[in-house]
């Protein structure tokens, strides 16, 4: 990561020898700032502001649409093969520096086909780029691909249909998007062949909507794992249908500040769920959009919430054993699952 790069992102320490497991963090919320306003250039593009104004969110969006415009440059400039390819494996690097030894990295491949490239030259270019990055740096990945809740059934079904024709690269199905006006049910069909094929599933739920998005994405859709989650305090059939089955919560504390899912960091639940027995695990969601790190995340837990070496070393064993791909040889010092 460049300089400049770095002076943009938000301050952390220095990154931790304890091995981390980060399962919540999407591509095109991730490409360094430079690597951007570069391939903005090669393509002929002129930002219509300094690209860390474009492309980084502020602390309180407000809501999650309008995070998610923070995303729209990043698409722009991810249309081609090679873009994706050098995204990916530029991530892998910064998980290498933020302490990761397994990162997931999820992407919608569906919106990188602006310019002619197809679902399958999407997938197959982040792909190569994982695998690049893990070549270079030693960290295992995890590669899921993203249904979209505003888009139609056909369009979910499409993109399983290409998670299962990548299924040596591809770890699991995800669904991303506004739950609040568009329910998990319509993409049932796309998730009931994911799990046919024995490829695993989250879903996003309980961030902007209640309790109801989540008991939909593990009745309707068979979800593994919970994309935030934060909604689910309060509501105590689903703390211990939660808690019995070990259904992982993927919490992104910046993010879920950032898009109004919790009012600030005090408020944050994952410290009550994480001693309340829960599977919470701690994510970046999007590392320049949110201009943090792993290392940052744990760190304001540690100043807001008082969190311990106890509570991250719970949180990396809940990781650990929720992670779609981990391999079987950990890295030394990586609880076992």
């Amino acid at each position: 990561m460049s300089e400049k790069d770095r002076t943009s992102m938000a301050s952390e320490p220095a990154p931790t020898p304890v091995p981390r497991y980060e399962l919540h963090c999407h591509l095109d919320g991730s490409v360094r700032p430079s690597t951007i306003a570069e391939l903005a250039r090669e393509q002929g593009m002129t930002l219509a502001a300094p690209v860390e104004h474009l492309v980084v969110a502020p602390a309180h969006c407000g809501s999650l649409s309008r995070f998610l415009s923070y995303i729209d440059v990043p698409l722009q400039v991810l249309q081609s093969p090679e873009a994706l390819r050098r995204a990916a494996r530029e991530l892998v690097e910064d998980f290498r520096t933020d302490g990761v030894v397994y990162g997931e990295v999820r992407f919608a491949p569906q919106l990188h086909c602006r310019r002619g490239m197809t679902q399958d030259e999407a997938v197959a270019s982040v792909a190569e780029g994982l695998a690049a990055g893990r070549e270079s740096t030693g960290v295992a990945t995890g590669l899921l691909l993203c249904c979209l809740r505003h888009q139609s059934p056909q369009e979910s079904l499409a993109v399983a249909e290409t998670a299962l024709r990548h299924k040596d690269a591809v770890a699991g199905l995800d669904l991303a998007g506004d739950e609040q006006n568009h329910p998990a049910t319509p993409h049932r069909e796309a998730f009931e062949l994911a799990h046919a094929a024995g490829l695993a599933c989250t879903v996003h739920a309980g961030e902007v909507a209640g309790p109801a998005s989540m008991w939909e994405a593990i009745d309707v859709l068979g979800a593994r794992r919970i994309g935030h989650g934060v909604r689910c305090v309060g509501d105590r059939a689903l703390l211990d249908r939660l808690r019995r089955e070990r259904i992982a919560l993927e919490m992104c504390p910046t993010s879920n500040v950032q898009t109004g899912a919790v009012a600030g960091l005090d408020d944050h639940p994952a410290t009550t769920l994480l001693d309340d027995g829960l599977a919470v695990t701690v994510n970046t969601d999007t590392r320049t959009t949110s201009a943090t790190t792993l290392s940052h995340e744990f760190g304001m837990l540690r100043e807001v919430a008082g969190w311990t070496t106890d509570h991250e070393t719970r949180v990396r064993f809940h990781a650990a054993a929720a992670a779609f791909d981990l391999p079987t040889a950990r890295a030394p010092g990586a609880p076992s699952a």
